[in-house]
């Protein structure tokens, strides 16, 4: 009996949980790499660079192996919309797994200002707040980038 018990515990303390983490690994669940990158200027060039940023990191280290979320807000948000000049870019990368995150916040404060809300480009996703998705990113071991 004392056997049937010590190999159940040995299943369920270190053999069930390395089988989850595999199979996470394997699905991209929990990559090796987690890279959050901040975009909050309306700067073209320091928008381009953030992308490129990201691009470097991914083809660094491959798709599978690294996370990559792009969170804008304040100026940076217009990265992210349809009158963007990186529009193309940032619509391709969205679909080459790096992560876009337009601050709720901000939308927020454009549609009082102006009546209107902006239009995000496609797969882009929207936190309710940039800054606090950073932060709670970095408290879960996630890199951080401003260029």
């Amino acid at each position: 009996m004392f056997n049937k018990i010590t190999k159940l515990f040995v299943l369920s303390v270190f053999i069930v949980p390395a089988i989850f983490a595999s199979v996470a690994m394997a699905e991209g669940l929990d990559p090796a790499h987690k890279l959050v990158i901040q975009v909050n200027s309306d700067d073209p060039a320091i928008q381009k660079l953030a992308l490129n940023n990201a691009v470097n990191v991914q083809k660094h280290y491959g798709m599978d192996n690294v996370a990559i979320e792009i969170v804008a807000y304040g100026p940076g948000l217009s990265l992210m919309t349809a009158g963007s000049q990186e529009a193309q870019r940032v619509t391709s990368l969205a679909a080459q797994d790096i992560t876009l995150s337009a601050c709720g916040n901000t939308i927020e404060g454009i549609k009082r200002k102006t009546g209107k809300e902006p239009v995000l480009l496609e797969g882009v996703r929207v936190v309710p707040a940039g800054v606090v998705r950073i932060m709670e990113l970095q408290e879960a071991g996630w890199s951080y980038l401003k260029p």
